[in-house]
């Protein structure tokens, strides 16, 4: 396949000490939709400049480290004017490395703002020193920061779980060398280095590459937290890895995140069938919360996907994520788009239905760039693969169930807990949600429609280690420090 830079075509290079380090070599991130135009380049950083770049971090932190949560907050808010300023740059490189429709890489942006500046509302309370006086004397606690993180991102919202580490880790007094996905390097990048230009040099690093790149972060002893998105193989690698140094790490994994349907649920609310369709094939279903996999009340199994059918066919329109007319573009990559077959074609050979959803607006973008229409898979087993592997892809399965303590039961024994939802009257629902082994349950409704960001975020099991966003997502950059200060100098109880 002959492939040909866009005339919009950038250029990236790794950011080390406030300062853009070429490579010898660079990699092309082509375009989804279009796969023989490169949207842009990035670079090939060798392990040599990532240790550069792991040792600028740890300079520059002796001094961030010092500096008033006042500071922090102010340059965290220029970066954020910053970033709003270029928003309609930014989505546009977005959906073109990604795939993402306009709306979705606006939602993105959205998301990562929203968190940006909570974050900055919240980090001066958060960390915030808390002296106790009392009867044994008194007690300080202090948030200290850690040092360098090492942040590693993924490629399906490549900017929001950036920024999701950087905001936090940076307002808490650590500095940063960030690795975006070489699926999505470009837009990532370019945010890192906006947020860059609001703060000293070497507070905030980049760097590209390879496993080698990512070993290094993994491993250097001047790295003292590793912060991570991505997928839960890659996570046992980077435990292993870490162990050596045991590091602190934050890691925010895979998820198969079920919605449940009650019988009390009524198949005939429209705006409800719509949130639950967004909820499957948001961002082509390439988002760790989204629903993947649909279990519903038996007695109201066949209305549900007679009116889940006309609901998809409805919202779904696949093409151009520069059309307005556009709901789902292509998948990420062709590794992703091969994956997704394989499971859909895995359910078909098992005898399940597989029914095809939405509108192609455009057949022949269809046919040459990584787009699949989106399926839905009826008639499977509970433990087929479609149902109990993550997809991250535009297909889902939907099965019955017959009581609550079975579809329970169904839920927990995945190897997942991200997220959940569970659909019908709300005191009903609310009391299957106690049940479930997740992270975050929502009720009637789904995935980013029910994130809020005032909350934290992360997962039961193989799902991740820690939380994010909240308050806890800031304090997690942080190393409770206590410092006691008694009056009781002997202990009655040990002798003179």
């Amino acid at each position: 396949m002959t492939t040909q830079a866009s005339p919009e075509a950038i250029t990236v290079e790794a950011l080390i000490n406030g300062q853009n380090v070429k490579s010898l070599s660079q990699s092309a991130k082509e375009n989804p939709t279009h796969p023989t135009e490169i949207v842009g380049y990035f670079p090939d950083t060798t392990k040599e400049q990532a240790v550069e770049a792991i040792e600028v971090a740890a300079v520059a932190f002796k001094t961030w480290k010092k500096t008033d949560i006042e500071e922090r907050v102010a340059s965290m808010r220029k970066a954020i004017e910053k970033i709003r300023a270029a928003e309609n740059e930014i989505v546009n490189l977005l959906s073109r490395e990604h795939g993402k429709p306009l709306y979705d890489a606006h939602g993105e942006v959205y998301v990562a703002l929203m968190w940006m500046e909570f974050a900055c509302s919240e980090a001066a309370a958060a960390l915030q020193e808390q002296v106790t006086e009392h009867d044994h004397g008194k007690t300080i606690l202090s948030y200290d920061p850690i040092g360098v993180v090492a942040a590693i991102s993924p490629w399906n919202y490549p900017i929001a779980l950036s920024t999701i580490k950087i905001a936090p880790a940076l307002l808490a007094g650590n500095t940063i060398v960030l690795k975006p996905s070489p699926y999505a390097p470009l837009a990532a990048a370019k945010v890192a280095e906006i947020i860059a230009s609001e703060f000293p040099a070497g507070v905030i690093n980049v760097v590209h590459g390879g496993a080698d790149v990512g070993v290094e972060l993994t491993t250097n002893p001047k790295v003292t937290k590793i912060a991570f998105t991505g997928g839960t193989e890659t996570a046992k690698h980077i435990i292993k890895a870490a162990s050596d140094t045991i590091k602190d790490m934050t890691l925010e994994l895979g998820g198969n995140d079920a919605a449940i349907f009650l019988e009390s649920f009524d198949v005939n609310d429209e705006r409800a069938m719509r949130r639950i369709v967004v909820s499957n094939f948001l961002t082509t279903g390439q988002i760790c919360m989204i629903a993947k996999r649909v279990y519903v009340h038996r007695s109201i199994y066949d209305a549900f996907v007679e009116k889940y059918i006309e609901a998809a066919n409805r919202w779904i329109r696949i093409g151009d994520p520069f059309d307005p007319n556009t709901t789902v573009g292509p998948v990420n990559n062709l590794k992703q788009k091969e994956y997704v077959l394989s499971l859909v074609e895995d359910a078909k050979q098992r005898g399940a239905k597989v029914t095809p959803l939405g509108t192609i607006l455009d057949q022949k973008l269809f046919d040459q760039g990584y787009y699949l229409q989106p399926t839905l898979v009826t008639g499977c087993d509970a433990h087929d693969r479609i149902v109990v592997e993550e997809q991250f892809g535009p297909t889902v399965p939907i099965l019955p169930f017959d009581d609550e303590d079975q579809v329970i039961n169904l839920h927990n024994e995945s190897i997942y807990g991200l997220t959940s939802s569970v659909w019908g009257s709300e005191a009903e629902a609310i009391s299957v949600a106690r049940q479930l082994e997740a992270g975050t349950t929502m009720i009637n409704t789904a995935a980013v429609q029910g994130l809020d960001v005032r909350f934290p975020f992360g997962g039961f099991k193989q799902s991740g280690i820690g939380r994010e966003y909240g308050t806890e997502g800031i304090r997690t950059y942080t190393e409770p420090h206590v410092i006691n200060v008694p009056n009781m100098l002997d202990l009655p109880y040990i002798p003179e």
